[in-house]
């Protein structure tokens, strides 16, 4: 088959997924994007980008069997613009993110006309592809309660047909080789998550500030994106714990950040938003232990329900349970079989994220569409 992707907000994991899809792909793909730069205006304008850029193409004789766009694309108005042979084409969209259910830190920032685009691209789509059931759940719920604050006229009903065209198709990751035998020393433990409030660092630095008061010896690793409005606790942190620091802050290239994740022990997330949890998927390929809050998609990524060994991967949430938890890692770790038991489990739960596994499932799913 020949795709057309269009994806106006081309970096991070978007970037990583379609760039990881098409490299394994049997399908030939044509990727039109936009930089990765002020998602507001991209969600704003690129239809009327892409819509002449189609028609250029179009005109110099190019055709395809599909359109497949992400969420950051208003795909009701881009079809209102495309030539009639393109807009008639079967379309899939994949919602990495949504923009009624992304935490904002006060609800009054919200832009609900952002929240209206996505419905409407989900009307629009033939099919809608979700990284994940927790995804496809929370948003289905959250577009129900918002279509009923409606003065009148309550497009309800309208929540049940996406519903119906929906799919979950998580998104993969290339595969870490084996690392070696690991140095003696103390437990190695590891942030790999944007420096962004909804990842609720206050959270992990004062988990960390109780774990160093009980005496227990630990290495850090802050990894991650940072931004003009990063939460300040980050810096304070920088400097509190500057004699446990062995990596700070964003790795430049993907190779550096996969050698990171291949010198530390334990994954770490406190976050209160997460939709997938692609670092939390490459942490564990790369033979970190996962100590994740039951909440979110964690227990899905893990196969909680179905995986008795994985609830040793979660704690409840609260600060005490995860200081328990690092402690109890703290001692497992000096134990090598006991440490390389437990991680196999979760590397096996992990490994069905790869692409090589995913890849044929999603090539198939298309050719049905």
């Amino acid at each position: 088959m020949k795709i057309l992707a269009l994806e106006p907000y081309y970096g991070g994991s978007h970037q990583a997924f379609l760039d990881g899809w098409i490299e394994q792909s049997v399908h030939d793909w044509t990727v039109l994007s936009l930089p990765p730069y002020k998602w507001k205006w991209r969600m704003r304008h690129s239809a009327i980008h892409f819509a002449q850029e189609v028609a250029t193409l179009h005109e110099k004789g190019e055709r395809w069997d599909l359109l497949f766009c992400s969420d950051m694309l208003n795909l009701a108005e881009l079809k209102g613009l495309l030539p009639p042979t393109v807009r008639d084409l079967p379309s899939i969209v994949y919602f990495h993110e949504n923009q009624l259910t992304y935490p904002v830190q006060h609800e009054d920032e919200r832009d609900y006309q952002f929240a209206m685009t996505n419905l409407t691209t989900a009307l629009a789509a033939d099919s809608v592809w979700f990284n994940s059931q927790f995804h496809l759940e929370s948003l289905m719920e959250a577009f129900e309660k918002f279509l009923r604050k409606m003065p009148d006229f309550q497009p309800v009903a309208s929540v049940g047909e996406i519903r119906q065209k929906a799919r979950v198709h998580p998104p993969a990751v290339s595969s870490f080789p084996s690392r070696g035998e690991r140095p003696s020393g103390p437990l190695r433990i590891l942030w790999a998550s944007r420096w962004e409030h909804d990842k609720n660092p206050e959270d992990f630095f004062a988990a960390l500030r109780q774990l160093r008061s009980a005496g227990v010896n630990f290495r850090l690793s802050v990894l991650g994106e940072s931004f003009r409005n990063s939460p300040s606790v980050f810096e304070e942190a920088r400097i509190e714990f500057a004699d446990h620091i062995d990596q700070w802050g964003f790795q430049e290239t993907p190779e550096a950040y996969r050698t990171a994740l291949l010198e530390t022990d334990v994954l770490v997330s406190t976050a209160n938003h997460e939709f997938f949890g692609i670092a939390a998927v490459e942490a564990v390929l790369a033979g970190n232990y996962p100590l994740l809050p039951r909440r979110l998609a964690y227990p899905e990524l893990l196969d909680l329900d179905s995986r008795s060994k994985a609830s040793d991967f979660f704690y409840d949430g609260t600060i005490e349970s995860l200081v328990n938890g690092l402690k109890e890692l703290s001692r497992k770790v000096q134990d090598r079989i006991e440490w390389n038991t437990s991680i196999a489990c979760a590397i096996e739960s992990a490994s069905r994220f790869e692409w090589s596994r995913l890849a044929p499932i999603m090539d198939r799913s298309l050719s049905s569409s």
